[in-house]
């Protein structure tokens, strides 16, 4: 029976409300051999073309039971057995995985058009609305005048630093929240996450939403699992033959209904805001502003729809919000737990702005250590540990070995930062590491990052990179930070929690001291 005859069979099967689910289970399990055999026939080579190594592989799931918990770590864990690059079968997919800052240029700069487009994820095609959004996008004539019309509109300099009022309003509002807890320990998890809602919510919408409950939950629920769903890790992109089979029997296709309706109603109800007569001119334009005026001139190569419009609202509010707040916990968590830098960073900081209740934005490129300090946070925790996955467009050579087209290729950014051959003392928190070595998030530096390189690089550096300065600068500068209940710096819990981007898995509670300058004289 042909491949897509056995994928038609057990979609039609669904629509037959007597099939129960024990009853589809076996069948899966009975044809699942049959399909294995199938796909590796036909992946095999008739050259003997040189391969990648690859570790030892389990019929049907290949290596999937090696990804573990946190797929980054166990990946790197196996390059120190099999080596830098690795050739990887995670279920019927060929993934190539690379761990160091030589192959990575390989990939992303020597045969950055071979591995430039995206894997067609399920999760991604439905929240992206069939790829209308520049981050999940194949590569073609779309992405590149969808990213061209971004890059020039939305994401300029000029862009970001027309919402410093934005940026000044939310971070006063959360130092009087801070304040007001005060002696009592506050959650900076919460609180990093709420900020960067209300930055980007202001941003992207004109408005806050603090509090807002969608129709099925709330929003850091929702944003949880749209960050899971997009992740490219869920069964179905593994086994995308009977991916939609698998989707129903583990729910995720329930589960991905339900957080496309929250997100689509939600930016629905943005833009007839936006589109109402009788809304009062804003005072300033924000994102949907500027994608609604594009929307109406017609020399764009790309007329925007509505759905065109909620797909990049989409990367812009799950992108910055959720990037920006992972990174401002981790950098304060890094810091309560070496405390010399956090000394050092409150000193140049209180030494340039002196008593004033806040630092201003236009003083943010006199803090050189600040900024070290942001970049050794990226260097040990990317916000996407393995980048966004690419795939390859067609037949390429990287690291001297043979990869095929259609395979998926995953770029191990934190392993990169702790490379020992380019990082010394790797797993350490030292951001002089930084100092007067040109490394920057430009791409161009291939031992760090946190944002990629090449054509599928994140187009939204500077907005999140302003946002985290800022926050961070203005929260040791106004505050003195320490661990609760005598708990020592040792002893704090630095696990992660694998998703698109890597949180925290342990939220973030410390004891906020309002600065006192009387004694500090």
């Amino acid at each position: 029976m042909p491949i897509t005859a056995i994928a038609i069979t057990l979609m039609d099967l669904l629509t037959l409300p007597l099939v129960s689910l024990p009853w589809l289970l076996t069948l899966i399990l009975l044809l699942l051999p049959i399909l294995y055999i199938f796909f590796s026939l036909l992946n095999q080579k008739k050259n003997s073309s040189k391969r990648p190594p690859s570790p030892r592989r389990l019929p049907i799931i290949g290596n999937l039971h090696q990804l573990g918990e946190i797929p980054h770590h166990s990946l790197w864990k196996l390059s120190h057995k099999y080596g830098p690059i690795m050739l990887l079968q995670l279920g019927w997919t060929p993934t190539l995985v690379v761990s160091t800052p030589d192959l990575a240029k390989e990939v992303l700069r020597t045969h950055d058009l071979d591995c430039c487009t995206r894997p067609l994820s399920r999760g991604q095609r439905k929240l992206s609305y069939n790829f209308l959004d520049l981050a999940f996008s194949p590569y073609g004539e779309y992405w590149r005048e969808m990213r061209k019309l971004c890059v020039i509109e939305l994401f300029t300099n000029k862009r970001v630093q027309s919402f410093w009022y934005v940026r000044e309003s939310e971070v006063s509002h959360l130092i009087s929240t801070i304040s007001r807890a005060s002696p009592n320990p506050v959650d900076l998890s919460d609180l990093m996450f709420s900020l960067s809602n209300n930055v980007i919510g202001k941003i992207a919408f004109g408005t806050s939403h603090r509090g807002n409950q969608f129709e099925y939950g709330k929003l850091k629920d929702i944003i949880d699992d749209a960050m899971t769903l997009l992740s490219g890790f869920s069964a179905s992109d593994f086994f995308p033959s009977i991916g939609g089979l698998l989707d129903v029997v583990t729910g995720l296709q329930w589960k991905l209904g339900r957080c496309f309706k929250n997100l689509d109603t939600f930016f629905e109800k943005v833009l007839e805001e936006h589109l109402d007569p009788a809304r009062p001119k804003p005072q300033h334009e924000d994102i949907a502003d500027v994608m609604l005026g594009l929307a109406k001139d017609r020399t764009t190569v790309i007329r925007l729809e509505k759905e065109h419009m909620k797909a990049v609202l989409l990367d812009i509010f799950l992108g910055a919000v959720d990037t920006s707040s992972v990174t401002m916990v981790w950098a304060l968590a890094e810091l309560v737990k070496n405390p010399r830098a956090m000394k050092k960073a409150q000193a140049e900081i209180r030494t340039h702005i002196g008593p004033k209740p806040m630092v201003p934005e236009s003083e943010l490129p006199n803090f050189k250590y600040l900024k070290l300090i942001v970049k050794e946070t990226l260097r040990l925790h990317p916000p996407a540990s393995l980048l966004i996955p690419h795939e390859t467009i067609r037949d390429c050579k990287i690291g001297g070995y043979e990869i095929d087209v259609k395979t998926r290729v995953l770029v191990n950014a934190w392993a990169i930062g702790r490379d020992p051959k380019m990082w010394k003392d790797p797993e350490a928190f030292i951001p002089e590491r930084f100092e007067g070595i040109g490394v920057d998030y430009k791409g161009q530096s291939f031992e760090f990052l946190p944002f990629g390189s090449g054509r599928r690089m994140c187009p939204g550096i500077n907005m999140g990179i302003m946002s985290v300065e800022f926050t961070v600068a203005n929260l040791l500068h106004c505050f003195d930070w320490k661990l609760p209940g005598g708990l020592k710096e040792e002893e704090l819990n630095m696990e992660e929690e694998f998703g698109l981007n890597i949180r925290k898995k342990v939220p973030l509670k410390l004891v906020a001291t309002k600065h006192n300058w009387e004694e500090n004289k």
